[in-house]
């Protein structure tokens, strides 16, 4: 749990601080085993809820879902909130669940004063279980220890047995080290990938959490992620689908390197999962990649994939970008695949060479376009050497080329006649 903000307290303090904390972590593992023990025909997922530590006056909430697992339908005649600090989202009473059927409620907890704190939310009703009890907890802070970014992870909609992963960075703004001991994600469908703990964030330092949600059935799921030691919750939210879920691969499609003017393909596969999917159209940003050997409408099976081919042709040097665009009854309905590659243009030089003079300090090299056209002299520098490379040509140019010769006294010889012709292709 997270420990107030000021480190300069009596010990008894402190110790009696850590004892209420420790005693509502075993409220809640008692509370679970003997909530399990008997068939429930109403039930709460999650079945407890952990707040954490939240900075007294501001709110935090998580999502519950409440559903009839039974055979028959269940009327719930009321709900019950103990704690003044906690809140339940309004329903209609009497609520009829019909069997299998579930509904969403939103528990809030705003902290009045420092230190933890806990309630119940009781649901009354029909059930084989007249009254399900939900244990709430949360403690109340001066300030954050840590902090998350974002705060709370919204998943948005996820077809059933795919899979989306938000990053989040937890970092340190106490100005004493911290220890994360351990990190939990409560809710149906959420993991972690997270380094290995304990791990302890020095001053201003950060650590990247992976949460995962791979829904299991269609409706919205809440959750939380835990971590224990500054005690920080984070909301977890999404929903499953029926729907099924277009993915695009390889994402992003790279051509690489591609000859101004030539085309280069590569291909790329669209699949459907968790349910079938019909592809009504694709659209490109850009004329320099084209989407070839697709017809639509096309529907795609659940587990099964479409290949296509991709062809880039750059118009011009540079690295150039584009996106195809797959418009589809998925739950993702306008799935996007990027595209990028880089335009190059084939370096041409070329080599010059001539007989030496007698009685010459060095030689300069003349240019033109065309053989009667102005020459311009292309060496910086008096060249000393009988040969001279001219790198600053065009393909498909051609080119007209003389030299002269300078004596020491500076004086320079007439263009060497007639000029020699280069063809660039």
């Amino acid at each position: 749990m997270r420990l107030p903000q000021s480190i300069i307290q009596p010990l008894s303090v402190r110790t009696v601080h850590f004892l209420t904390i420790g005693l509502a972590i075993l409220m809640f593992g008692l509370l679970s085993v003997s909530a399990g023990a008997a068939t429930q025909q109403l039930t709460c997922t999650p079945a407890a809820l952990r707040f954490g530590a939240i900075v007294t006056g501001q709110t935090e909430s998580l999502l519950i879902t409440v559903a009839n697992t039974g055979q028959t339908s269940v009327t719930v005649s009321a709900i019950t909130v103990s704690g003044s600090e906690f809140t339940a989202s309004q329903l209609s009473l009497p609520l009829i669940l019909a069997a299998g059927q579930s509904v969403d409620l939103t528990v809030i907890f705003t902290p009045t004063a420092m230190g933890w704190t806990g309630g119940t939310i009781k649901f009354s009703s029909n059930a084989s279980n007249p009254t399900l009890t939900l244990q709430v907890a949360g403690t109340g802070v001066s300030t954050e220890a840590l902090t998350a970014s974002p705060s709370s992870a919204a998943f948005g909609q996820v077809a059933i047995g795919a899979t989306a992963t938000v990053p989040v960075v937890v970092q340190n703004d106490r100005s004493w080290s911290v220890t994360l001991s351990s990190i939990t994600t409560v809710g149906s469908g959420f993991s972690l990938s997270a380094p290995t703990l304990p791990v302890t964030l020095a001053v201003g330092q950060s650590v990247t959490l992976n949460v995962t949600f791979t829904p299991q059935s269609a409706g919205a799921v809440g959750g939380s992620l835990f971590v224990s030691g500054p005690g920080l919750t984070i909301p977890l939210t999404g929903t499953g689908t029926a729907t099924g879920q277009l993915v695009v691969a390889p994402a992003p499609l790279n051509f690489g390197n591609v000859a101004v003017g030539t085309t280069e393909t590569e291909p790329m596969t669209i699949s459907a999962v968790g349910a079938s999917v019909t592809v009504s159209s694709a659209s490109s940003s850009s004329s320099q990649f084209v989407l070839s050997g697709a017809s639509f409408p096309l529907t795609i099976a659940a587990g099964q994939s479409q290949s296509f081919n991709v062809a880039f042709t750059p118009q011009t040097s540079g690295t150039q970008s584009g996106s195809l665009t797959f418009g589809s009854n998925a739950s993702n309905s306008q799935a996007p695949e990027s595209l990028t590659g880089i335009g190059t243009v084939t370096a041409y030089s070329v080599n010059l060479f001539w007989n030496s003079s007698a009685d010459v300090v060095g030689y300069n090299v003349y240019r033109s376009t065309t053989t009667n056209g102005t020459y311009l002299k292309i060496n910086p520098t008096l060249e000393a050497n009988t040969a001279y490379t001219d790198s600053t040509v065009v393909a498909g140019q051609t080119y007209y080329y003389a030299a002269t010769s300078v004596n020491s006294t500076g004086q320079e010889s007439t263009r060497s006649t007639p000029p020699v012709q280069a063809m660039v292709p």
